[in-house]
């Protein structure tokens, strides 16, 4: 039965206190899953001030840096390497962060919590520059447009807000949709944004004067994930059956990804909305991305991850499955992608493995900036926290 090892969250603070203690536990995975907790405790700081550390309950301490510690569980042939968080912004938020992005430049960040708190905060020390208060209730989606001086964002009261970032003001609210908004992506530089709701819409919208310019595409049921990217010039996107608005802008050329509850990934012209291809999932679809103009990812409610060539859409997607946890959001990076669950992160890359540098709960809505789950920098497969594959795309 395969197994992982968690290590508390915190442990190069506690373990350079005099006699200071971390706990560390290894979980076997799957049905009739047990742990095992034993306990780290320092006894004092060697010459180069790195702390002596022993194990108990069979685990093993193996190396200790600054920022790393190496520990293995004999007994079920575990070994794992965990970092340390570069720091922890403990004053932006108090309760679990729902979502979280970066202005295109770096210096700021904007999140939204579980308590309905909405702020924009400085990335080099966690400085809360602005409170953005405005919607009614648990904002689920929030991000940065490009220019970095302009937040969107999306909440379960229905309403979609357009914020400055420099003095914190609302001068666009977009209403229409019936539902919760779960989701948002936006069309190049910003004048149109597309919105995913729980009405089972989605919605193409102009910012400049708050008007809904058409509904792309309508499903029965929950939109949970959306994503916009041009494709190759071979993927028929169709043609739009009537003109479109005036204000609609740098749509052509684009596909409309949404992940739905119902199983269902779904593209979509964007400038058409024509509905090009529907993939059926084994269980509700929380995310998506595009990887390149030629191929799509989708994480699901099981744990499997669903590929997709859409030149050849006709063909079924490539199905990876690397654990029973949901897939919570996943990104492109690099040659392939990495994706988030419940539980741990794990990264599959087209062409070769790659250090893992993501914290597990940050992105998945239910989680905070304080994991309680370390990064896992290396291990071995399928028994640590995070599993790394080389599994390459389906081109």
């Amino acid at each position: 039965m395969a197994a992982r090892l968690i290590l508390q969250s915190d442990w190069n603070e506690s373990l350079w206190q005099n006699e200071g203690q971390a706990w560390v536990l290894c979980k076997t995975l799957g049905e009739g899953s047990t742990s095992i907790q034993g306990e780290l405790k320092s006894q004092g700081l060697d010459n180069k001030g790195i702390p002596q550390v022993v194990a108990s309950e069979g685990f093993r301490v193996l190396d200790i840096t600054r920022r790393t510690i190496t520990i293995s569980y004999p007994e079920k042939d575990l070994k794992a390497k965990f970092q340390a968080g570069s720091g922890a912004f403990r004053n932006v938020h108090t309760r679990g962060i729902i979502s979280l992005d970066i202005s295109s430049g770096g210096a700021l960040g904007v999140s939204s919590d579980s308590n309905d708190s909405l702020r924009i905060w400085q990335t080099s020390d966690g400085t809360v520059r602005r409170e953005l208060k405005g919607h009614f209730s648990e904002v689920s989606t929030c991000r940065f447009f490009p220019s970095g001086v302009v937040v969107l964002t999306g909440g379960l009261d229905r309403q979609v807000k357009v914020w400055s970032v420099e003095d914190g003001s609302c001068p666009v609210t977009l209403k229409g949709h019936t539902g919760g908004v779960s989701c948002m992506a936006i069309v190049d530089k910003g004048r149109n944004i597309v919105t995913g709701s729980r009405d089972g819409t989605a919605r193409l919208w102009n910012c400049g004067n708050s008007k809904c310019l058409a509904t792309v595409h309508s499903i029965k049921g929950f939109i949970n994930a959306c994503a916009i990217g041009e494709v190759h010039e071979s993927v028929d996107l169709g043609t739009p059956g009537k003109p479109p608005a005036e204000e609609e802008c740098g749509t052509a050329g684009k596909m409309l990804l949404l992940a739905t509850e119902g199983g269902e990934l779904i593209g979509v012209g964007l400038h058409s909305r024509k509905k090009i291809f529907q993939v059926e999932g084994s269980a509700a679809f929380n995310c998506c991305a595009f990887l390149s103009n030629d191929s799509v990812v989708a994480g699901s409610q099981d744990g499997s991850i669903h590929i997709l060539d859409v030149r050849n859409h006709s063909q079924p997607a490539k199905v990876v499955q690397k654990t029973s946890s949901p897939i919570l959001c996943i990104q492109a990076h690099k040659n392939g992608f990495i994706a988030g669950t419940g539980k741990s992160v794990y990264t599959i890359f087209g062409c070769c493995c790659a250090v893992l540098l993501v914290c597990s709960n940050s992105c998945s809505g239910k989680g905070s900036h304080d994991s309680q789950a370390n990064r896992t920098l290396s291990h071995e497969p399928s028994q640590s926290l995070c599993d790394v594959s080389s599994r390459g795309r389906s081109h």
